[in-house]
C-alpha cells in the first residue's frame, strides 16, 4: 500500500480543494429539525421544497414529541413525506434523556424505545437519535456512574441490533455525555455497531470544549458518526455558548463539513435552529438554512 507522505498529500491537495468547491448542497442530505420550523408538517414541507432539499429529521408532531402520538399519526407523517418526496434522515427520542433510572423508571424507557422502533419502521428510517442520561440541573457528572451508563447503552445498543435498527447518540448538554472526550469515551467503551454518535459541535461548545472543531472533533472515531447537528454559537463569558444564526457566530461549518466528508460521512447535516428572530422559529430557521446552504457551496 503506497503510504501518504506529506509531499503527495500537498500534491494532491489542489485537485481535492477542486473538487470540494464543486460541491452542490443537493449532493448532500441537509435536513431540518421539523419543529424548529413548525409544528404542523405540512408547513415544513413547503419550507424544504423552497430550499429543494429532501430530507427532514422528526422530533414533535402536532405538537407532541413523535414517540408520544398515536400510530395514525405517524402514518399520516409517512404519507406526507413521500408526498413530497422527503425522506426521513433520523427520528429523534427522548430515550436515556431522563436521570440514571431504578427498575420502574427503566421499564418505561424500555417502552419508550419499543414505540422508537415502530414509528421509525413507520417513517421509513432505521436510524434513532437517543441520549445517555441526565445529571442533577445544578450539579456535574458524577464519574461513579460511568460504568452503569455504558453498560445500559450497551443493553440498548443489543436492543437496536435484534430490532435491525441503528442509533446515534447525541451530545447535548447536562447529559454525561456532552462534550468531544465525553463522546469519544462512550464510543470506545461501547463498541455495539448498532451505536453511532449524533455529533453536535455546538453542544459541546456549551458544555465547554475550547474548540469542538477541529480539536473536539479529531478526539472521535468518524466512522462511527451517524448523524449531525448543525447551526451557531456565541462564546458567553462563562465559557459557555449561546445560539444564533449561521455565520453570526464562530461556528467553523466549512472546516467541520469539509472534514466529515474527506472522511467518508454518508449520514445527513441537520439544521437545529434554537433561536428565533422577531419571536419566530420559521423566521430563524429560513435565515440560518439559506447561510448554512451558503456555507456548503464553500466547503
Amino acid at each position: 500500500m503506497a503510504l501518504w507522505t506529506r509531499r503527495r498529500l500537498l500534491a494532491a491537495a489542489p485537485a481535492l480543494a477542486a473538487t470540494l468547491r464543486a460541491l452542490d448542497p443537493a449532493q448532500l442530505k441537509i435536513s431540518i429539525t421539523t419543529d424548529e420550523v413548525d409544528d404542523d408538517l405540512a408547513v415544513v414541507l413547503q419550507f424544504l421544497e423552497r430550499f429543494g432539499l429532501h430530507w427532514a429529521e422528526i422530533r414533535n408532531l402536532a405538537g407532541k414529541y413523535n414517540t408520544a402520538q398515536p400510530a395514525a399519526v405517524i402514518r399520516q407523517a409517512r404519507k406526507q413525506l413521500d408526498a413530497a418526496g422527503v425522506k426521513l434522515a433520523i427520528l429523534d427520542t427522548g430515550f436515556f434523556k431522563v436521570a440514571l433510572p431504578d427498575a420502574q423508571e427503566l421499564a418505561a424507557q424500555w417502552k419508550l424505545l419499543d414505540k422508537a422502533f415502530e414509528n421509525a419502521d413507520i417513517l421509513g428510517t432505521k436510524l434513532i437519535r437517543v441520549f445517555a442520561f441526565n445529571y442533577p440541573r445544578d450539579g456535574k457528572p458524577d464519574p461513579a456512574h460511568y460504568p452503569r451508563i455504558y453498560e445500559l447503552v450497551a443493553q440498548a445498543a443489543e436492543k437496536a441490533e435484534k430490532a435491525g435498527m441503528l442509533f446515534a447518540l447525541e451530545n447535548v448538554g447536562g447529559s454525561y455525555v456532552a462534550t468531544s472526550k465525553q463522546a469519544a469515551d462512550l464510543l470506545a467503551a461501547v463498541k455495539s455497531p448498532a451505536l453511532g454518535l449524533t455529533w453536535d459541535p455546538n453542544n459541546a461548545a456549551q458544555e465547554g470544549d475550547p474548540e469542538p472543531f477541529p480539536q473536539g472533533y479529531e478526539r472521535l472515531d468518524a466512522g462511527r458518526i451517524r448523524h449531525v447537528h448543525l447551526r451557531d454559537y456565541q462564546r458567553t463569558p462563562d465559557g459557555g455558548a449561546k445560539w444564533c444564526g449561521v455565520g453570526d457566530g464562530e461556528f467553523d461549518h466549512v472546516g467541520q463539513i469539509g472534514a466529515l466528508l474527506k472522511d467518508g460521512y454518508k449520514g445527513a447535516f441537520s439544521l437545529e435552529t434554537h433561536f428565533k428572530i422577531d419571536d419566530s422559529k420559521a423566521k430563524a430557521s429560513e435565515y440560518s438554512m439559506t447561510r448554512l446552504l451558503e456555507r456548503v457551496r464553500r466547503v
